[in-house]
């Protein structure tokens, strides 16, 4: 398996994407895959499945801090050797998740389990910087979404099929195989992307300088939080959609899998839609465009939540609006976020996969803290986070503005 052939055209291979969407896509498995199972977890815990629930923004919690640590060692020692470590953790952890007896238990096997497995999210982001220009790396980053976009499809589904067979403690166990075969695959076939004479030599408090010299970098900061914020919806679409799906319309294991896959191949649908548009709209254009279909989502979401849409239909059309928009804003603010990062990539993509997760942290607590019904809760938050991803899009606009009448 030859993974460094590069494509003339896009600068990389089609064999290396796929690794690198392996190794990010062990984030929405962990998250998705045990989704059906939470109504089961809650009567084994003898809680609520919005309580078991929570330890979906526990995970959030752990990817977040996690990316914060991984993305300067890996400037400082390379790329892989950070692989090997959170891929350990992350297979360990998910035993861990198998032992749980209680809520709490199960929170902090979770919390573990994100500590190992954002190692994944944060090597590919810096991989693909590594190697690529901005054109190449919105093309790389669309390609590697279409098919990670194929994890959170397939993974409710895979639980529901374990969960018909066995009980939810097989999830976690199916997780743990997944990052020992993750493991295998940069072991043999990980080329290492960051040279020698490119790593930084960083201390501690070299690092905290890192963190606000790219913070205080306008062409970091404004894609950023355009592309978290718009992320964050759906985080919070993730923290929810059980409550929704299965305990306000009685949606079966099976049914909520198949519901959930459809939302999720929206954000394949609109990757690829995104790639194909690449040669007639820029990179901010394409983003400005993902924006807009989420807000329109999380528009009707609302209008469902004030029941003024009472269709099942209007429910899940909103959904998937809100979450396939991903397909646009993601690569695109990914790949205007990472342009200008160099050698300090690595720190970069620290930042913007914590905030995001932070964001979606924030996000289940808000939905643990509203109390109109569960549809409200869920659009109010999106209609926020998006509304402050459009300002820094709008304050994006107004600098390439600028830059291009000087």
């Amino acid at each position: 398996m030859n993974i460094e052939k590069s494509d003339t055209s896009t600068g990389y291979s089609s064999s290396w994407i796929m690794l690198l969407a392996l190794l990010t896509a062990l984030g929405p498995l962990s998250i998705d895959m045990y989704l059906p199972a939470l109504p089961q977890m809650a009567s084994d815990f003898g809680t609520t499945t919005q309580q078991v629930a929570n330890t979906l923004p526990a995970y959030f919690f752990g990817l977040a801090v996690g990316q914060l640590v991984y993305g300067p060692i890996s400037d400082r020692i390379g790329r892989k050797k950070p692989l090997y470590f959170g891929l350990i953790l992350y297979s360990l952890a998910s035993l861990l998740c198998v032992l749980a007896e209680s809520e709490w238990s199960l929170i902090l096997a979770r919390v573990l389990q994100a500590l190992g497995g954002c190692v994944g999210v944060v090597m590919a982001r810096a991989a693909i910087r590594d190697r690529l220009d901005l054109s190449q790396s919105a093309h790389a980053f669309a390609s590697m979404m279409i098919v990670m976009g194929l994890a959170p499809i397939l993974a409710p589904t895979i639980g529901a099929w374990i969960l018909a067979f066995f009980s939810w403690h097989a999830v976690f166990v199916v997780l743990a195989m997944m990052g020992l075969v993750c493991l295998g695959c940069v072991h043999f076939f990980f080329k290492e992307t960051l040279p020698a004479d490119r790593r930084l030599k960083l201390n501690f408090s070299q690092v905290a300088r890192l963190y606000m010299t790219i913070l205080l970098d306008r062409s970091f900061r404004l894609p950023m939080l355009a592309g978290c914020f718009s992320g964050a919806v759906l985080f919070s679409y993730i923290s929810s959609a059980s409550s929704i799906l299965m305990d306000g319309y009685h949606l079966s294991q099976q049914q909520f899998a198949y519901a959930f896959g459809m939302n999720a191949f929206g954000i394949m649908l609109l990757s690829f839609i995104n790639k194909r548009l690449a040669g007639h709209l820029g990179v901010l254009q394409r983003l400005c465009v993902g924006v807009l279909i989420q807000l329109l989502g999380a528009v009707i979401l609302f209008a469902a939540g004030l029941q003024w849409l009472h269709s099942f239909v209007g429910v899940m059309a909103g959904m998937f609006m809100a979450v396939a928009g991903i397909g646009f804003t993601g690569p695109n603010a990914t790949a205007l976020a990472m342009s200008q990062q160099g050698a300090r990539a690595g720190t970069a993509s620290a930042i913007m996969g914590s905030l995001q997760f932070g964001c979606g942290l924030l996000g289940g607590v808000l939905l643990n803290i509203l109390s109109w019904n569960a549809v409200l809760n869920v659009a109010v938050i999106m209609l926020i986070f998006l509304a402050i991803g459009g300002i820094a899009i709008s304050a994006l606009i107004r600098d390439q503005r600028l830059q291009s009448t000087i």
